[in-house]
């Protein structure tokens, strides 16, 4: 019996997350968005869609009705709204969120709630917790968790050595919004784009720095057992310093409108590239200091005959792969749901987190 889904947001995330669901045949999908251009491809390949206004909630409550899931691929700030409204529905509800005030949110919804309410399902946040608390857990006391996670193209030929892969408005949020981190064992907000490192992986060089939301919950999870946590995202070298000179020395930061312009007018999107997912684990283990290390890069690739970039697949298949978790009983049913609640062995053995594997 399929399980009635409706998806909100028909984005490049939303497409990937239909080629993904809709191929199972386990669920009778629902589009919506007030894009019509968006969702006339998706309609010849027999989805039923919605061209609505989503940001209103009199609209959500209707279109919500009798629906199981849903999913939001919508920017963060309708995170709330639909959350919300899912919630009243009676519908398990999922998002990409990056964003740290709209998850605080959407938590302070879930109390009391009769569903679950599961959010930050994408790569990082997302996958990049759920692989950073499994090798916390085989360790018997934490001292260092470094997560580090970069979405680049594979053939970088601007000044940036970068291309416009996934969101800009998400993309914006992490280059300017504080940071959370443990540092000595406190809870403490970072400088985005400070604290620059470097490091080389299969003999390419790149350059890690600040970003916001990537860390998800596990800042909470992991609070009073680790000494030291931070997440960084992966570019190429001199990247951070242009961007830093954009968003502080020119203050575009402060006119991030501008800032969408200018990028999506110059940088060109790519779907050849690759996401890099770089977890390092220290701490003691059997009386020993030791350290244990997760590393994958994960390429484009054709996906029921479409190609799909890697950042596409990678946070794609993460909000599909903790949607067939819930509907396989492998989930908490209600409440507020963690990325790290899920377990790594059941995602990397989904139909759809075998993407990661």
């Amino acid at each position: 019996m399929s399980t009635k889904l409706t998806l909100l947001g028909a984005g490049k995330i939303g497409h990937a997350i239909v080629n993904l669901l809709q191929a199972t045949g386990d669920y009778e999908l629902t589009v919506a968005d007030q894009d019509r251009g968006r969702l006339a491809p998706l309609a010849k390949r027999g989805v039923n869609t919605v061209a609505t206004d989503i940001s209103r909630p009199e609209v959500l409550r209707d279109l919500l009705a009798g629906q199981e899931l849903v999913l939001s691929a919508c920017p963060f700030y309708l995170t709330p709204v639909i959350a919300g409204a899912a919630r009243e529905r009676g519908a398990h509800y999922f998002d990409l969120t990056e964003d740290v005030s709209s998850t605080r949110q959407v938590k302070e919804l879930s109390r009391g709630a009769k569903t679950a309410l599961v959010p930050q399902c994408g790569l990082a946040p997302g996958f990049i917790s759920i692989v950073a608390n499994d090798l916390a857990r085989q360790f018997e006391r934490l001292r260092e968790v470094h997560m580090r996670v970069g979405a680049l193209p594979i053939y970088p030929t601007n000044a940036l050595k970068y291309n416009l892969t996934w969101s800009t408005d998400g993309l914006i949020n992490e280059y300017c919004n504080p940071c959370e981190a443990i540092i000595d064992g406190d809870l403490r907000e970072t400088l985005a784009l400070e604290e620059v490192e470097h490091f080389s992986l299969d003999g390419v060089a790149y350059e890690a720095f600040n970003t916001s939301g990537g860390l998800g919950t596990l800042c909470e999870t992991l609070a009073g057992r680790v000494e030291n946590l931070n997440y960084k995202t992966v570019r190429y070298p001199g990247h951070r310093d242009i961007i830093k000179m954009l968003i502080r020395d020119l203050r575009l930061g402060q006119r991030r409108d501008l800032l969408k312009d200018v990028l999506e007018t110059a940088i060109p999107i790519t779907l050849q590239d690759v996401v890099l997912i770089f977890v390092t684990v220290s701490g003691w283990r059997n009386g020993h200091l030791a350290q244990q290390t997760y590393a994958k890069k994960i390429y484009s690739q054709e996906v029921n005959g479409e190609l799909l970039s890697a950042i596409q697949l990678t946070t794609a298949a993460g909000i599909c792969t903790m949607v067939d978790m819930m509907r396989g009983g492998d989930l908490p049913t209600h409440g507020f749901v963690r990325q790290e609640d899920a377990d790594l062995g059941k995602f990397l053995g989904n139909r759809f987190g075998k993407y990661y594997a």
